[in-house]
C-alpha cells in the first residue's frame, strides 16, 4: 500500500507532518509493503507550479493520503482519484503512518473537512459568491 503524507522537508520517516495540505515544501510516500520511502517536492500551484496536489501524489501511485485536515474539495478530488483520506495526522510521518495502522485517525468526509476551507454560506448553493463583468 502506497500512503502519502504532506511533510514539511526531505528526511523521511522522520520528517513532520506539514500541516497546510496543499502548500508543504514535499509529500512523502511511504509503500508500507517495502519500507520504501519517497519525497516528492510540491510542484502545485499552490507552490508556483501547475496541477493539483491530488494529481501529482496520484501520478506517484498513491493509494491513502494520511494529514492533518483539509477541505471539502480536495477531499473530493482525493476521491475521484479513488485515493482514501485519512485526517488527525500529526507528528512525524512514522507517527502518521503508525496512528493510521493503528486506527486512530479518522476517515475524511464533508464532516470532518477543515472548516476554514470548507464554503460558508446558508442557502446560498456552495457558499460561493462570484460576480463576473
Amino acid at each position: 500500500m502506497k500512503v502519502c503524507i504532506p511533510t514539511m522537508g526531505d528526511r523521511g520517516m522522520d520528517e513532520s507532518v506539514g500541516e497546510h495540505f496543499g502548500r508543504v515544501p514535499t509529500y512523502t510516500l511511504v509503500n508500507t509493503e517495502t519500507g520504501e520511502v519517497k519525497v516528492i517536492q510540491n510542484t502545485t500551484t499552490h507552490m508556483g507550479g501547475t496541477g493539483y496536489a491530488p494529481d501529482l501524489i496520484s501520478q506517484h501511485g498513491a493509494e491513502v493520503m494520511l494529514c492533518g485536515g483539509l477541505g471539502r474539495k480536495a477531499i473530493q478530488m482525493f476521491e475521484e482519484k479513488g485515493i482514501m483520506v485519512y485526517v488527525g495526522a500529526s507528528g512525524t510521518v512514522a507517527d502518521a503512518i503508525n496512528h493510521w495502522k493503528a486506527g486512530q485517525l479518522q476517515a475524511a468526509t464533508n464532516e470532518t473537512a477543515c472548516q476554514q476551507h470548507a464554503f460558508r454560506g446558508e442557502g446560498h448553493g456552495d457558499g460561493h459568491h462570484h460576480h463576473h463583468e
